[in-house]
């Protein structure tokens, strides 16, 4: 009984501080979330403490120039909006007609006041549905939905935004398994968390879970905590989602939208600190990043710090800056990085940062067995560094190129064959080791000893990256993944001189021997001339760079995909990813008619239309091959048949889910063809 009298008095103690605070009037968001501790807030308080958040407190009022004329191109709907709402509110039947009044100016102002056009469920009537119960006047209940609508709610929060293009990337970087199946399936974010984000939970959820929440959210005063507690609900969805593998999409949508309505009030600390638990696991530069999502500027730029179209981001960037950070504080709560230096071994040899393991990229595709053994000792490094202690240690796999976008061709496949087998925490620096050369000079000029070229970047080739070898190894605990990734280069090297030697012997010979499809294939009757020419292998000893083929394009006519797909001549369909030259993956479609093929090329810009990226006739397809190591990386080679043999004209790479039957149904269909040519 004496524990209990304890706890009870302790509660008593902190919401008085808590009324105290807030009646001296010097009380700010600081005081406030000391005091809380990420408790929620008494509901005698709640109005006070929360706009004290919003620092909205001593705000005068906003709407003393409104000329309180209603007279919106959607003013009926609104008000039909407003009124819905306030039926919902059995304990606000007096003021009904006084809170109608006042919601409907505070959003008639809002949209007048920013040129905005009202729709409904756009989330802004969902927005008052926490703040309506509070009886505040006007003036704080506009400034009160201002503050929300500009501090926490993301721009571009529309179908196929940018906002859930980022939340894909978090989700990509925690989960990638459930990422992957939501992507096989083509759902995207926005498709069950649009109203999510635009109404800060306020639309799935009751208000006795939203008013908490809000305590706990205004109290961290981070807008990017949104994508979090989303990501806290998809993740504890994963186990009633992946067993849904054969289910209809919609039913799929349907089911994660409701996911939140299922929380109750005593969850909402437990679901929070989850939240917070996984925003302190992910790399903390996107913020930096992508800030410009918020704000109240209407022409804040868009673009600022988006490099790269996050559409198109293969994962999540962490910038270089924040990989140095990491390694300074590596004792704190922040994310360590265990880095993955994926440039040739030369460039490595000539400088890199000294925690870095060395993966050469080209192996995956060059030498497939040597690929396989580089990344087990990877993972045996990562562990022992992480038991070790050590500086290079940490669960966080961030990949590092050269920064030239020429040259990192293969390190995006190498990313995307992690990504592939769920291996979660995973990011690529962004710039490469170019970005962080530049920035440990910046650093250097700038006076600071911890971080420079020479304390930080070593040299395996006998001279440091300025030409002079000083004999230092970097920080304490590289000097281990130096040897590892040393005993792996020193193999690869054996490995490339002997396939180096092979391709010479080749060469010395009758040239590359063809093989032609035999019935031991299985896929149909063996062609019987010689004109044309289809061969089908694995790709283990071809060795073709892919900038080597210049694949011609049709020009590039837009389509309706779905129009296509139900076109008679159509006969299979398989979605895909180009593997560009660059190294991007871009979502795209393999389509298969009696006489060609055709890849179509999803239009990021245009839901539901496609680029007629290219179409070969069948008979122009000469050699269809596979890695063995990578049996959904399929090559495509077109050419023409002429008396010396067949000369290729053109390369195209894609990976693809059923890759098997893919090339089985592909592999049919250009027999056919051919056996009608051949008769």
């Amino acid at each position: 009984m004496a524990e209990v009298d304890e706890q009870e008095l302790e509660s008593e103690d902190w919401q008085v501080e808590l009324e105290t605070a807030v009646l001296e009037g010097s009380c700010d968001i600081g005081i406030i979330r000391n005091i809380c501790k990420g408790r929620q807030v008494p509901e005698e308080l709640r109005s006070a403490v929360w706009k004290i958040c919003l620092n909205v407190a001593a705000k005068g009022d906003s709407m003393e120039s409104w000329d309180g004329v209603f007279d919106l191109p959607q003013q009926d709907v609104l008000r039909q909006d407003c009124l819905d709402l306030l039926e919902k509110y059995e304990d606000l039947e007096e003021e009904k007609v006084a809170l109608l009044s006042d919601m409907e100016s505070v959003l008639t102002f809002y949209a007048k006041s920013r040129s905005l056009q009202y729709a409904s469920r756009n989330g802004w009537v969902d927005i008052l549905a926490p703040l309506i119960p509070l009886r505040l006047p006007r003036q704080d209940l506009y400034n009160c939905f201002y503050a929300v609508m500009t501090k926490y709610i993301p721009r571009d929060c529309k179908v196929d935004g940018k906002p859930f293009h980022l939340f894909r990337l978090l989700l990509l970087y925690h989960d990638p398994e459930l990422c992957n199946f939501l992507d096989t399936k083509r759902i995207s974010a926005e498709m069950y968390a649009l109203m999510w984000i635009q109404s800060l939970f306020a639309s799935p959820c009751e208000l006795g879970v939203v008013q908490p929440m809000w305590d706990l959210y205004l109290q961290q005063a981070d807008p990017f905590f949104l994508f979090f507690l989303a990501l806290v609900i998809l993740v504890n969805a994963k186990e009633q989602i992946l067993p849904m593998e054969n289910e209809d999409k919609q039913v799929i949508i349907d089911t994660l939208k409701v996911f939140p309505a299922q929380l109750e009030a005593e969850d909402i600390e437990d679901f929070c600190a989850l939240a917070l638990y996984y925003s302190s696991r992910t790399p903390q530069s996107f913020r930096k990043d992508y800030q410009y999502m918020f704000g109240g500027s209407l022409t804040a730029r868009e673009d600022a710090g988006d490099e790269e179209m996050l559409s198109q981001a293969l994962c999540l960037p962490v910038s270089v800056a924040e990989l140095l950070q990491a390694t300074e504080d590596s004792n704190g709560d922040s994310v360590h990085y265990f880095v993955v230096d994926c440039r040739p071994a030369d460039q490595y040899n000539t400088g890199h940062l000294s925690t870095a393991f060395h993966l050469d990229a080209n192996l995956m595709l060059q030498v497939p067995t040597e690929f396989a053994l580089a990344v087990q000792a990877l993972f045996s490094a990562q562990r022992t560094a992480i038991a070790a202690g050590s500086v290079a240690g940490g669960e966080h796999l961030c990949f590092m190129g050269s920064g030239r976008d020429e040259e990192d061709q293969y390190v995006h496949m190498v990313v995307a064959h992690f990504l592939q087998r769920h291996t979660a925490f995973i990011s690529l620096a962004r710039g490469g080791y170019h970005a962080l050369h530049t920035e440990l000079v910046k650093r250097e000029e700038k006076g600071d000893s911890n971080f420079s070229v020479r304390t930080c970047i070593v040299s395996t080739a006998g001279e440091d990256v300025n030409g002079e070898h000083d004999g230092r190894s970097g920080a304490q605990g590289a000097s281990l993944i130096n040897k590892l990734s040393s005993a792996v280069r020193q193999k690869s090297d054996v490995m490339k001189e002997q396939l180096s030697k092979f391709k010479d012997k080749l060469a010395e010979g009758a040239g590359p021997v063809e093989r032609h499809v035999s019935s031991s294939d299985k896929v149909g009757k063996p062609y019987r001339g010689v004109k044309p020419v289809f061969s089908i292998g694995d790709e283990e000893d071809d060795h073709d760079e892919m900038d080597n083929f210049s694949v011609s394009d049709d020009e590039h006519e837009v389509v309706n995909l779905d129009t296509w797909l139900k076109k008679p001549d159509v006969i299979q369909h398989f979605p895909c990813q180009e593997v560009k030259e660059s190294g991007h993956l871009l979502p795209s479609h393999l389509l298969l008619t009696s006489t060609h093929m055709y890849v179509l090329r999803d239009n990021p810009d245009r839901k539901g239309m496609s680029f007629i990226q290219s179409r070969h006739a069948l008979t122009e397809v000469v050699k269809i091959t596979s890695k063995k190591r990578h049996p959904d990386l399929i090559t495509f080679k077109y050419g023409i048949s002429e008396e010396e043999g067949v000369q290729v004209t053109g390369m195209e790479r894609f990976l693809i889910p059923e890759a098997a039957t893919c090339t089985r149904f592909i592999k049919e269909q250009i027999l056919k063809v051919l056996d009608a040519t051949d008769s």
